[in-house]
């Protein structure tokens, strides 16, 4: 690489260390906040957390915008990683299916439902002699 090339690429690698210590700084704030406000319980499946297990509870935004952080912790709820994951993978799945439904496509889902077909089957063995 040339000398341009290096002092952009250490540039941006600067931006970015800067931007993560930023973030870890601000989630760090709010997290604390919200361990102080809410029992360390998850919100969805109840399960305590406390000592070193206490890092799988996460601060979940209800309104997904984590720039919104009132002092009195009304957009936060406490989430373990799983519940917090299946939370968004939730929401994203909810957004794909009214993209579909807008559009009016027609696709299959992403659960399998192995007896789906079984009736059909069961009615057309009992035709045959």
């Amino acid at each position: 690489m040339n000398s341009k090339q290096d002092k952009d690429a250490e540039l941006r690698d600067r931006m970015v260390a800067e931007m993560r210590r930023e973030q870890q700084e601000r989630q760090a704030g709010y997290r604390e906040q919200a361990l102080k406000l809410f029992p360390p319980v998850c919100g969805r499946c109840g399960r305590e957390f406390e000592g070193k297990k206490l890092r799988e509870l996460t601060v979940h935004h209800k309104d997904h915008n984590h720039d919104n952080n009132p002092p009195d912790g009304s957009n936060w709820e406490l989430l373990c990683i799983y519940c917090h994951d299946h939370e968004h993978t939730r929401d994203v799945q909810e957004a794909r299916s009214q993209v579909e439904a807008s559009a009016g496509e027609s696709r299959p889902s992403l659960h399998h439902s192995p007896f789906a077909g079984l009736q059909g089957l069961l009615k057309e063995s009992k035709k045959k002699p």
